[in-house]
């Protein structure tokens, strides 16, 4: 199958490429390095050493025999450029990574915020528009994330895209209908997240685009079976307070001796997958396409819900880390229920991973491994969600918008 991957040099996409190119396809990445570009602003690098892309792409038809193509392009903004390469490759599949994928970088400013909404709202509105302009039949594979429902369901089990509702009308009726499940996003990133769903509902609706949508969990985890073969294919392990995950923040905090840094009280509960298995949904989802006609598919890509709490502790005992609670700077509640379906995954084949199988090999494997390239620095979360405003005099007036003051002597 030809497919391509667009943000395959990122933390889901890089595996991702590679798993599917190992099980037979013929895979292209597509990507501008905006996420590398990130690590240049923030200062902040992967706590595993990345190889230029060039360099891994060699070393994987060196170990494997395969080869991926590569394409730079902004899909957010070249859109007749993308518009070519889907008239020219003609992919099967489109496997779309390329968005903005962080809650905290989305909420540092209002610079980042609108770089958020610009880039992934623009980057999947190309996409469906140049699959119907090109008539390429394609199937749209798309990671989304279970932030667009919010973190909670009032006591009942959060199902896999829709909702059945009763609707009373005149005279006393009821009428039936399955709704997409209310959105209650958390973030701007969270927010964009919801809107890929309105615009996939519509073009699937109009144009029988064909989509499946994965509203995954944290991911956590490091390496796969490929990204193992070679430590020029190793995949990111991102720490910093906008990009690293929480359950990686605590391994690498636990393998340099620092405390476990628990936002608020910890009793936020979060879904959570391994990466291994968020390659083997995608490559799942891949294989098996919806029918044209067919409604987008939505599938809760997650294996296990937990506490945060909870997870330091699992830690502390595995690697006799303190825990320390500190502030937490996003808008959410102190603590909530999380009760979510994914039995069409499992039905699927998936076989999880799970915490505690997989958690002292990541902290032995990787944190420990490469702590020499932490800096601690960059640990503390700074973005907030709702940042402290200045306060003016009383006497101080606001100009309006355009209106210059001259500066004072």
């Amino acid at each position: 199958m030809r497919i391509l991957v667009l943000g395959g040099d990122g933390f889901c996409g890089w595996p991702t490429s590679l798993h599917l190119s190992q099980r037979g396809h013929d895979v292209t990445i597509v990507d501008n390095f905006a996420r590398r570009n990130a690590d240049i602003e923030l200062e902040a690098s992967s706590l595993t050493p990345i190889a230029p892309l060039g360099t891994r792409l060699a070393a994987w038809k060196e170990l494997s025999g395969r080869e991926i193509g590569f394409r730079w392009l902004n899909i957010a903004e070249d859109y007749r450029e993308l518009l070519d390469l889907l008239a020219e490759l003609q992919p099967e599949a489109v496997v779309h990574f390329a968005e903005q994928r962080a809650a905290p970088y989305s909420m540092k400013s209002s610079w980042h915020k609108r770089y958020t909404v610009n880039n992934n709202i623009n980057a999947t509105h190309n996409l469906l528009a140049g699959i119907v302009e090109s008539g390429v039949d394609a199937h749209v594979v798309h990671l989304g994330t279970m932030g667009v429902y919010g973190y909670g369901a009032a006591g009942m089990k959060i199902p896999e895209g829709y909702l059945r509702v009763r609707i009373e009308v005149e005279e006393g009726r009821e009428i039936e209908q399955e709704i997409l499940f209310p959105p209650n996003p958390g973030s701007v990133y969270h927010m964009t997240k919801t809107q890929d769903q309105l615009m996939f509902a519509y073009y699937n609706k109009n144009d029988e685009v064909r989509v499946t949508d994965l509203h995954q969990g944290i991911v956590w985890g490091t390496q796969t079976a490929e990204t193992r073969l070679d430590e020029r294919l190793i995949n990111r392990f991102d720490y910093d307070g906008d990009y690293g995950t929480v359950l990686n923040r605590f391994l690498m905090e636990a393998a340099i001796g620092h405390p476990l840094t628990v936002h608020g009280t910890g009793g936020q509960t979060r879904a959570f997958i391994h990466i291994q298995d968020t390659v083997r949904c995608i490559h799942l989802a891949v294989e098996r396409p919806p029918e044209r006609g067919e409604r987008v598919r939505i599938y809760n890509q997650m294996t296990e819900t937990h506490r945060v709490i909870d997870l330091a502790h699992i830690v502390s005992r595995l690697t006799n880390a303190e825990i320390d609670l500190v502030d937490n700077p996003r808008n959410e509640a102190s603590e909530n229920d999380l009760v979510v379906e994914n039995r069409r995954l499992l039905d699927l084949g998936l076989e999880p991973i799970t915490l505690e199988d997989g958690l002292l090999e990541e902290v032995t494997e990787i944190a420990r491994r490469y702590a020499g390239r932490c800096d601690v620095d960059k640990i503390p979360a700074r973005s907030l969600w709702r940042p402290r405003r200045i306060a003016r005099p009383a006497d101080e007036a606001v100009p309006p918008p355009g209106v210059e003051v001259a500066a004072a002597e």
